[in-house]
């Protein structure tokens, strides 16, 4: 594949995904803080700026099915080594497509730089917005490869009244016409199911690597 990481994203978010021929593509990193793994159906990207035959080399020496390579634990841990870099989580990863019209949850956009939420936030995106709702906080920035990514918080007295959905749904109506993205960690159900009711899909799963 000849494509950057941002043009692979791009295409997933219009449905059209790498070909699932088992193989794995190696792209440079879109920028310094970001480096992972995106595993689609059958083909993975691996964005790095480290030597690609070290990462061929390291996937061929795994005695695994060479389909679940990339997300082996001990690639990532290599990875890990290898770029001095730390993960969290591999992450479910939806898109959503923008949608036209207002939100109908009440938001309160926050401008203050210091806010917990904003100072959270700019350690893995930038242009980082923040909007406050009764019982919730939307956040919408720029993340890997430039994606505009959403992450949502709902206080423990707000939940199960579908305020996640909503918020959710109001990050693609703020998108100003391009997808939105998110990251949502494979056992956090209840997350999964707000971001799918809401109209977003789960298009395939990432490693993120973050400097220290």
């Amino acid at each position: 594949m000849a494509e950057g990481l941002r043009d692979i994203l791009d295409a997933a978010a219009r449905g059209v995904f790498p070909p699932a021929d088992g193989g794995t593509s190696v792209v440079p990193q879109h920028g310094a803080r970001d480096a992972g793994v995106v595993a689609f159906t059958a083909h993975s990207v691996v964005f790095t700026d480290e030597d690609e035959g070290w990462v061929r080399g390291t996937l061929a020496a795994l005695d695994c099915d060479p389909l679940a390579a990339t997300m082996n634990a001990r690639f990532l841990a290599a990875f890990a080594e290898r770029t001095g870099r730390a993960t969290d989580t591999i992450d479910v990863l939806l898109a959503g497509a923008p949608l036209p019209g207002r939100p109908e949850v009440a938001l309160r956009e926050v401008a203050d730089p210091g806010h917990p939420r904003v100072v959270s936030a700019l350690r893995r995106r930038d242009e980082v917005r923040v909007w406050a709702a009764d019982g919730g906080v939307l956040v919408l920035g720029r993340g890997v490869g430039g994606r505009l990514e959403v992450a949502v918080e709902v206080a423990e007295g707000a939940r199960h009244r579908g305020l996640g959905r909503e918020l959710v749904t109001a990050a693609r109506q703020l998108a100003g016409g391009e997808p939105v993205w998110a990251q949502v960690s494979a056992g956090n159900a209840r997350s999964l199911r707000a971001f799918q009711a809401a109209g977003y899909r789960p298009v395939a799963s990432e490693a993120l690597f973050l400097r220290p």
